[in-house]
């Protein structure tokens, strides 16, 4: 069952206007939380959205199962289950409640079987990543511009603040990762450390000092300020 917490943030969804998806993306974000607190495991990124997704039927959102040869049918069959249930529709087949139980029982155990990097940051980045590689461009500019005109003003000033703070902060790794970059090229540059240059017999050197400068110069010259 789902929270209440989670229900409340669905139902507020709905009265924003906001997709089922969205709705259901609630759903999705309580099963992630409660992997990451140690509760259960997930196999992987996609069973973790496909349990919040099941959720999210039962609860009665109205999310459309999965277009026919985009799924195996016993994906499409379990969708329809749960929306029928969702739905409080009497189903052909009902069984007990201790069935249930033990069922759910048995879900549960094999669920902490499983490891929580399935819900990790870069398991659901590379999911989401791939899912959305598989939609048409116009899909994902129709999504967006429903996104940022249900978001309202507050909510699309709050998120242009939070992608410059993170375009910031990206900026400032890169500097610092061209400025580590630019001291180990120092260290190992004949031309930029004048303890290498330092010669104390008065043998030739096989290498001019001047030619050297000169290579080392033009090796480092790729290099753009910050």
């Amino acid at each position: 069952m789902p929270e209440k917490k989670t229900i409340h943030r669905a139902q507020a969804d709905i009265r924003a206007g906001k997709a089922a998806s969205t709705q259901a993306g609630e759903f999705v974000k309580e099963t992630v939380d409660r992997v990451r607190a140690g509760k259960h495991g997930v196999k992987s990124a996609k069973q973790a959205i496909a349990i919040g997704l099941s959720k999210a039927r039962r609860a009665g959102v109205g999310l459309k199962a999965p277009k026919k040869g985009t799924t195996s049918e016993a994906t499409r069959k379990k969708a329809a289950t749960d929306t029928t249930a969702g739905q409080h529709k009497i189903a052909a087949k009902s069984t007990g409640s201790e069935s249930k139980t033990k069922r759910a029982r048995a879900a549960t155990t094999a669920l902490k079987r499983e490891s929580g990097q399935g819900a990790s940051s870069v398991a659901l980045s590379k999911q989401t990543k791939t899912a959305a590689a598989r939609r048409p461009a116009a899909s994902r500019s129709a999504a967006a511009k429903k996104a940022a005109s249900t978001k309202g003003v507050a909510g699309r000033s709050a998120a242009a603040k939070k992608a410059a703070h993170t375009r910031a902060a990206r900026s400032h790794h890169r500097c610092m990762h061209r400025g580590r970059w630019r001291n180990a090229a120092a260290r190992s540059c004949p031309a930029r450390n004048a303890d290498v240059l330092h010669v104390k017999n008065t043998e030739p050197l096989p290498t001019s000092p001047v030619i050297s400068t000169r290579r080392c110069a033009a090796r480092h010259s790729h290099a753009a300020p910050c």
